[in-house]
């Protein structure tokens, strides 16, 4: 599937999103901040990628967190995965937190995230009196064992 991007003037010399192996599902995406950018503890901020999209109609671009950034900083995204539905033209944004003790400062073209493409069909919902039943029916949040 080929996908239209379009660099942006504050992604200029940047990497586009790119993966980092064969087997990777999420391509890399890359901070286009102009000066280093501090996240204290708990602070969170939307870090511009330098690129737009345009998404095929049905798809949906996932944003995800770095498994790296997350072990060793503390830093992820927050509403995880985001979405960047197929009619958004703007600017793809990351919204990192960092959940890490200490500070943490985002450099321009720090590795900061992964988007990874889904299907996305358009849903009709249609409104009935009961629903079919299952063998699980209304349990949930915990009932079917284990941690949690």
């Amino acid at each position: 599937m080929k996908i239209s991007i379009q660099r942006l003037a504050s992604g200029e010399g940047l990497a586009l999103p790119d993966y980092a192996t064969a087997g990777a599902a999420g391509a890399d995406l890359h901070a286009a901040v102009i000066e280093p950018l501090t996240l204290k503890s708990g602070e969170r901020a939307l870090i511009p990628t330098g690129f737009a999209l345009a998404i095929p109609d049905g798809w949906e671009g996932q944003i995800r967190p770095r498994s790296g950034l997350a072990l060793k900083h503390g830093v992820t995204t927050l509403n995880a995965p985001g979405t960047i539905d197929s009619d958004y033209r703007g600017e793809v944004g990351v919204i990192l937190i960092n959940l890490g003790a200490g500070p943490f400062t985002v450099q321009r073209g720090d590795r900061i995230a992964q988007i990874v493409f889904a299907p996305a069909p358009a849903i009709v919902f249609e409104e009935v009196a009961v629903l079919t039943e299952t063998s699980r029916m209304k349990a949930g949040f915990g009932s079917t064992g284990g941690i949690g």
